[in-house]
């Protein structure tokens, strides 16, 4: 179990008091912290009793830290289990339910491969919480662009959760994108390895984060653009690049332009050494 985090010391403390009882249990062999941050994350998780990894560290020949994506490429390196659930660090209300629930379908299920979380996404503002607000780039940009482009994974309700798990020779075969894009760009690729029966999502119930100005969604929306966009070029879907359904061209979508860093897949690279 991976938990990248930066800046998330006002939320480790409470997830690792929920999860730990996990590993000393020994239900789940390896609780690691993903650390980027400057705030004392770090000191909080290794006293809950946490393995901290500084992400800088890890791979440092690549130079600075692209992003989400990159750091969870990286974890890979140290993530000892056959079965990898990542978790995101920012949340308020993790249980074990979430490492469980996640892990559940992989194990019970051997034609599963990936699994991705959902849940119902508050919207808070000071003292007043909308029940079914949050999600708005979820909403707005992912959705639309799977129902239209990807109408096998229209079904998945929260494309952008970082709650996954999946098989590790999966995930070691799959390209990172680096940055906020990975999430989507994950379930595309996962999609195209294994097929929509392979992948499974399990309701979580709830989950309260907080919540992005308005003005700060933007790059945030861009970059699940520029991931989706990634991949209809890679599969020639684009103008230039080839044709749609039915032969007419794909015009390409405002600001796919953007050249996008992705880190290869492990078996790639270790094919090649």
């Amino acid at each position: 179990m991976c938990l990248p985090a930066r800046d998330e010391a006002a939320t480790i403390g409470p997830i690792l008091r929920e999860l730990m009882p996990l590993a000393d249990a020994g239900l789940v062999d390896q609780v690691a912290v993903l650390d980027d941050s400057r705030d004392g994350t770090a000191a909080i998780a290794r006293s809950w009793g946490a393995e901290v990894y500084e992400v800088r560290q890890l791979a440092p020949e690549l130079g600075p830290v692209l992003g989400k994506g990159d750091a969870m490429w990286r974890a890979l390196a140290v993530l000892r289990g056959e079965l990898v659930c990542f978790l995101d660090a920012d949340s308020e209300g993790v249980g074990p339910h979430y490492v469980c629930g996640l892990v559940g379908p992989l194990v019970m299920e051997p034609r599963v491969s990936f699994v991705k979380a959902f849940y119902r996404r508050p919207f808070r503002v000071g003292a007043v919480t909308l029940p079914d607000e949050g999600g708005r780039v979820t909403e707005l940009t992912a959705r639309p662009l799977l129902e239209r482009f990807y109408p096998e994974l229209a079904a998945i309700r929260q494309p952008l959760a970082g709650e996954i798990a999946a098989r590790r020779e999966l995930l070691e075969h799959l390209p990172f994108v680096t940055g906020y894009g990975v999430d989507v760009a994950l379930l595309i690729d996962a999609f195209a390895a294994v097929g929509i029966e392979g992948i499974a999502q399990v309701d979580l119930d709830v989950r309260q984060n907080a919540h992005q100005p308005l003005s700060e969604l933007a790059g945030m929306a861009g970059a699940v653009l520029a991931a989706v966009a990634s991949r209809l070029e890679r599969e020639g879907r684009l103008r230039g690049q080839g044709a749609g359904a039915g032969g007419e061209p794909v015009e390409r979508p405002a600001g796919a332009a953007h050249q996008l860093v992705e880190r290869p897949a492990i078996a790639d690279l270790r094919a090649a050494a």
